[in-house]
């Protein structure tokens, strides 16, 4: 089921892992996906402008693509992703993981004050309507393993390898 985000306007971004759609309720971000991921709305292709036309969606355009080029990006444009109380709490938890640092699911739930809640954490982390803004791809099993991600594995490994949580894929 696509989930409901508030929007007036969004854009498609080229990336190097494919096309991520940003979404605008006017005032501040309400979503960033990669095409196709899970979980990614449909909107109506009446609202889709191009980035530099909006001044949220060209600003969050060059942080994604400051990002990219392995800049530390310290995101500026203002969030409201649609979420449930406890959504809220664990993405605005996501916000302080650092570049190049993991969090598992359980020391997540742990830090909002709900340590037996990691179920209910992974379930936030997944439905996250702001990939990479939002860093969920940081977020790792309680071994360390990696888990899903909604926009897909492979893509999961290349924002850690950027990030530089992983070594480099061998050439």
């Amino acid at each position: 089921m696509a989930p409901r985000v508030h929007v007036s306007h969004f854009a498609e971004v080229p990336s190097p892992l494919g096309t991520i759609t940003v979404a605008t309720d006017g005032r501040a971000l309400t979503g960033c996906w990669f095409q196709g991921q899970t979980y990614f709305p449909i909107f109506d292709a009446q609202l889709c402008v191009p980035a530099a036309s909006h001044p949220i969606l060209a600003r969050v355009a060059e942080e994604l693509r400051e990002y990219f080029d392995g800049g530390s990006v310290e995101w500026t444009v203002p969030l409201a992703p649609a979420g449930t109380a406890l959504q809220q709490q664990v993405w605005q938890q996501l916000r302080t993981i650092p570049r190049g640092e993991t969090r598992t699911y359980g020391e997540i739930a742990a830090t909002i004050g709900r340590p037996r809640a990691a179920r209910a954490v992974g379930q936030a982390v997944g439905r996250n309507p702001l990939s990479i803004v939002v860093p969920c791809h940081r977020v790792v099993g309680a071994d360390g393993a990696l888990t899903g991600y909604a926009g897909g594995m492979d893509r999961k490994i290349h924002l850690l390898r950027l990030e530089g949580v992983l070594p480099s894929a061998s050439v």
